[in-house]
């Protein structure tokens, strides 16, 4: 059973979050990334909870009609306050002084590298969704010919008029991407609930636009690590996938889902759900 819960990190800042499972267990934190929501993990927190696990999933700066500052006010947007977020969330979960494990996907996976960077004795675990190591992506962007093709939406969502063209016709863009990608229709409606207006869209957009035309780089990781990398994935190519193993100074497991695009939670919910819990027993909080 879910639970959804608006939670209050700051005065201005109340997020919707996902729970499933009992507070005194261990926490598993999961992030989303774009053109999803707190809903790419819809199948696998009833799933977490009933294998002993306190599953949080929020939707993040921008998506929470109450965590969205100005999209305009690109600071607002600085991978330091969204990191600030994903930590605040934690304590506010009433884990704030226990290890819990981290669940990323795209834009949450580069904040959850960044944490498990900084944090590393806080992370029972990592898993990652579709987001290389930072430094593999930008190896891969320098050296396979392919990925800077897989990244141009990276260039195209600077456009002042990326918003517009997203929600064009119905928000065709990202309807026809998600099923490019294998994600069921209705899981896309539950995400487009979310970011389908302008002002969400903008606010998601704000997050590539904050970041500009630089990757932030982050040293060798340090916390046992789950990487699942579809091998359809449109955006990110076999050479960033393959080369996070050399970035990761911990029990590694790269897992490939044949078939599999960009969203494998909502593609695959059953196999994501039984490789995250295998390696979160694997590495107990």
């Amino acid at each position: 059973m879910i639970e959804d819960r608006r939670i209050e990190t700051d005065p201005s800042l109340v997020f919707d979050v996902s729970v499933a499972g009992t507070a005194d267990r261990p926490l598993v934190l999961l992030l989303h990334g774009f053109a999803v929501s707190r809903h790419l993990y819809d199948a696998q927190l009833p799933a977490l909870a009933a294998a002993g696990y306190f599953a949080a999933a929020p939707n993040q700066r921008g998506y929470s009609p109450g965590a969205r500052p100005d999209p305009s006010d690109l600071a607002a947007y600085d991978i330091e306050r969204l990191v600030g977020d994903a930590l605040a969330l934690v304590a506010a979960l009433g884990h704030g002084d226990r290890r819990f494990h981290l669940v990323g996907h795209d834009w949450g996976g580069s904040l959850s590298w960044d944490i498990a960077a900084r944090i590393p004795d806080r992370l029972a675990s990592l898993t990652m969704l579709s987001r290389p190591h930072p430094a593999a992506f930008t190896r891969a962007l320098r050296e396979d010919p392919d990925q800077p093709h897989r990244s141009r939406h990276h260039k195209a969502f600077q456009d002042p008029g990326a918003a517009a063209m997203l929600l064009a016709n119905d928000v065709e863009w990202i309807r026809l991407r998600h099923a490019a990608n294998g994600v069921p229709p209705e899981a896309t409606a539950r995400h487009l609930a979310v970011l389908g207006s302008p002002s969400a869209m903008e606010a998601a957009l704000a997050w590539y636009r904050a970041r500009g035309k630089v990757y932030r780089e982050i040293g060798p990781i340090r916390v046992p690590t789950l990487f699942v990398w579809g091998d359809a994935d449109d955006t990110v190519g076999r050479m960033a996938a393959e080369g996070t193993a050399h970035f990761v100074d911990a029990p590694y497991r790269f897992e490939v889902l044949a078939g599999a695009g960009h969203y494998a939670p909502d593609q695959m919910p059953e196999r994501v759900a039984a490789l995250l819990i295998d390696h979160l027993r694997q590495h107990p909080a």
